[in-house]
């Protein structure tokens, strides 16, 4: 016996590689899974912070889809709420006393930015700064 140790042996996951890989990778998915990673490819590339990163009182720069856009007074004031998902999670955003804004609207791709609220345990963000992205071009 000798006193030297063995080298050990590195062992990798046998995975098939590149474009096959992906391929098979698109197919087991569902669609909202890859709906929800392109969004997050899309939030990294533009330099945001993802939505569930984000916590009480901070400020972001967040991007997503808006799912849904809902008129509602709050306090008797009117509201345009947005529901924002970047694939991550999603966050309210508001505005006070607007009834609408051309452009937001379901579906729509946009960038926000403020400081995140915590309201009935969901993240919001009231009155941001906002880019609309143009549409057509939309990733």
């Amino acid at each position: 016996m000798s006193a030297e140790p063995r080298p050990e042996k590195s062992v990798k996951p046998v995975r098939p590689a590149g474009r096959f890989r992906r391929m098979i990778e698109r197919l087991s998915t569902s669609q909202e899974e890859l709906h929800s990673a392109e969004l997050q490819e899309a939030a990294e590339a533009a330099g945001c912070t993802r939505i569930c990163d984000s916590h009480d009182r901070q400020i972001v720069k967040v991007t997503g889809t808006l799912r849904t856009v809902t008129l509602r007074p709050r306090a008797g004031v009117p509201a345009l709420e947005a529901e924002l998902f970047d694939g991550s999670a999603a966050l309210d955003v508001v505005w006070l006393g607007r009834r609408s804004i051309v452009g937001i609207e379901p579906g729509r791709r946009m960038i926000a930015s403020g400081r995140i609220a915590m309201s009935h345990g969901r993240r919001v963000l009231f009155n941001p700064k906002y880019e609309l992205r143009p549409l057509g071009q939309e990733q």
